[in-house]
């Protein structure tokens, strides 16, 4: 009775292997996997990201196109007829940094960040377009004589570029606006665009 049994199963198992490896699956609408990696962002895009950072307020309130500085999100002339002064750094009675020190005051709302001062009157990105300011950033002759090294180099890098991310909160309390790009994302595009060699896209 054992052997019988057994042999109905062999044979059951055999007829099933033939019959699995008769049918062929149908394979149209799988998906084939790749190690491959998003696409990189292309030039032009990264121009965008980086520009999305550079026309913020966060940014543009200390390129003002006139000698007073500009504050908030709405950006708004500078409380106490606050003006550029010598250095850009303000009047010696009223210098930047008798309220701005190098780091952000919680408790009066006042940012702060190292070397807390006004861009050069002839840097001013107030009112241009973003393909004026990346001109403007480019030019010698408009951005303190900088190599594009030193340009990447202070975008990337500089302590006062990179408070935007950290911005503290305002005399109510209430957290400031961040640039639209995450810190890491902004870093990749700006390096991205100098490494294709900082082609302004046409407007």
């Amino acid at each position: 009775m054992k052997s019988k049994r057994s042999l109905i199963f062999i044979f059951l198992l055999a007829v099933g292997l033939l019959l699995a490896n008769s049918i062929e699956p149908d394979t149209s609408n799988y998906k084939v996997l790749t190690n491959d990696l998003p696409n990189e962002m292309t030039s032009e895009q990264a121009f965008h990201k980086m520009m999305d950072v550079l026309t913020h307020e966060r940014c543009v309130n200390c390129h003002p196109k006139d000698n007073i500085p500009k504050q908030g999100d709405d950006s708004h002339p500078h409380y106490f007829g606050m003006q550029r002064g010598d250095g850009n750094l303000g009047y010696e009675a009223t210098k930047c940094t008798t309220c701005h020190q190098t780091e952000n005051n919680p408790y009066s709302g006042v940012p702060g960040a190292p070397e807390w001062s006004l861009a050069p009157s002839q840097m001013f990105w107030e009112g241009l377009s973003r393909f004026q300011i990346a001109a403007s950033m480019m030019d010698p002759e408009r951005n303190g004589g900088r190599t594009p090294e030193e340009t990447l180099h202070h975008l990337t890098e500089h302590a006062l570029v990179l408070w935007a991310w950290t911005p503290g909160v305002d005399a109510e309390g209430n957290p400031r606006e961040l640039p639209p790009v995450p810190l890491d994302e902004y870093r990749a595009a700006v390096e991205k665009w100098f490494e294709e060699g900082h082609i302004i896209p046409t407007e």
